[in-house]
């Protein structure tokens, strides 16, 4: 039993070994549909939006008002 579970730990570690971005993958990668911001417009508005109505906290890093005028 022992045995087995030092196999099955080994073979999870070694299924993590290679976690980084192969040279051939990254024009996959690349695209505009595998972006994190696909639009950084509508994420502009988003963090406008969140900062304006977070007053009292000043938002993400913004001070000011909640009138969104600052």
């Amino acid at each position: 039993m022992r045995k087995l579970i030092m196999i099955i730990g080994v073979l999870a570690l070694a299924g993590c070994s290679s976690m980084g971005v192969e040279p051939w993958e990254r024009d996959v990668l690349a695209k505009d549909e595998m972006q994190l911001i696909a639009d950084p417009l509508e994420v502009a508005i988003d963090e406008h939006i969140y900062f304006s109505k977070e007053a009292s906290s000043g938002g993400r890093g913004f001070g000011g008002g909640g009138c969104g005028c600052n």
